[in-house]
């Protein structure tokens, strides 16, 4: 079974989405996703395996259709990235600024690779996993 670091994805995401005119830089993220969480009071864990993690998490969110590069007329410069319908919809589910937001992640959690388009795509069309019943 493959777990994921939501809380990092939700970052990767979110700086996908707002990349146009600046270059992605996952390692850069990863470093103020592990500050912000030393800040809250949760041990971020070893630095450069977060950096290796997020790189790894970039090539996956492009690879699999989460991420596509960003068009030059929308701010691409060859070295960012926009969100397809797929990322969108990822994000809406990890969004933790939603109350009740550990739902999805948990559904989530429960499939053997929860990121695998075909396995996403299935568990993100279920309506229950949006309104956090089960």
């Amino acid at each position: 079974m493959t777990t994921y670091n939501w809380d990092l994805i939700e970052r990767l995401l979110r700086e996908a989405q707002n990349s146009a005119g600046h270059s992605f830089t996952p390692r850069p993220y990863a470093e103020q996703h592990a500050a912000q969480k030393a800040a809250e009071g949760e041990a971020p864990g070893d630095l450069d395996h977060l950096k290796a993690v997020a790189d790894e998490y970039e090539k996956l969110l492009l690879d699999r259709g989460y991420i596509a590069p960003r068009p030059e007329d929308e701010g691409g410069n060859g070295e960012n990235f926009v969100l397809t319908p797929r990322g969108s919809s990822l994000l809406s589910l990890l969004d933790s600024s939603i109350p009740g937001h550990e739902h999805p992640r948990q559904v989530l959690d429960d499939q053997e690779d929860a990121l695998l388009p075909e396995t996403f795509d299935e568990v993100a069309s279920k309506a229950q996993i949006a309104g956090g019943s089960v």
